[in-house]
């Protein structure tokens, strides 16, 4: 499990996590959702260690996690920004995955995985394209990928649905539910529409003002009183095919 002791962290004096306590890594999906601001992202920075708290600390299976590449055997983060610099294959992204296990120097081993994790993303087609030739449903798929093939227990996912159309925001969070199911890993995902949230997670939190405001299953959490309170906005709850739907445009 990934546990979350009084995290602090502040950016110019100005409070984003505010002792964030917290168990995190159940089996499946677990959704963070909340407003703009909200520090969603900002803690999933915090556990990967691309942020530094300014005091508490984060344990994996109990254990603090010395050193990057370590924690990178374990731990897997995708974050908004993902864009490469270089110019990069399918192919080659892929391979980027394994890096914190094969150092640069890719064994049979690391092969399959690469070969397994495109496969499962259906990317055999576009392997051998560049980056800047695909859409950006079939980029961040093979992001996807490349996080796959890193093979860790633990996904963290900031906001993949970024720029996605519709058609391509089902398809990812199929996939996300699919290798939650098939490859047993336990997903962390920052998610604006809380629609999704509630068909495709299992456990939701729910954040505000740099602190965990409620948590709980998608039943417990797609209220109307919940809604209010975490959005400023009145919301209608829909059972529709057992799932509660927020109705929030009229």
């Amino acid at each position: 499990m990934i546990e979350c002791c009084d995290l602090t962290l502040s950016y110019d004096q100005q409070p984003v996590l505010k002792q964030i306590t917290l168990t995190l890594g159940k089996p499946g999906i677990t959704a963070l959702i909340g407003p703009n601001g909200a520090g969603k992202s900002t803690l999933l920075s915090a556990i990967a260690r691309l942020v530094k708290p300014d005091s508490g600390t984060v344990l994996l299976d109990g254990e603090p996690v010395v050193g990057n590449q370590t924690l990178a055997k374990h731990l897997a983060i995708l974050r908004q920004d993902n864009h490469m610099e270089a110019r990069l294959s399918v192919y080659d992204l892929v391979c980027f995955g394994r890096y914190p296990h094969s150092g640069g120097r890719l064994t049979d081993e690391d092969l399959q995985k690469v070969a397994q994790a495109i496969d499962y993303l259906d990317l055999q087609p576009l392997q051998d394209r560049y980056l800047d030739e695909l859409s950006g449903g079939q980029r961040q798929r093979a992001f996807i990928a490349m996080i796959l093939a890193q093979d860790t227990e633990y996904i963290l996912l900031d906001e993949p649905l970024n720029n996605l159309d519709m058609k391509h925001a089902v398809s990812i969070m199929k996939l996300m539910q699919q290798a939650a199911r098939d490859m047993h890993k336990k997903i962390i995902i920052v998610l604006h529409d809380i629609n999704f949230a509630s068909v495709y997670a299992d456990q939701i939190i729910a954040m505000k003002d740099g602190q965990v405001a409620y948590q709980g299953t998608p039943e417990e959490m797609i209220t109307e009183p919940v809604m209010l309170d975490l959005y400023d906005l009145p919301m209608q709850i829909q059972q529709i095919n057992d799932k509660p739907i927020a109705v929030y445009h009229l």
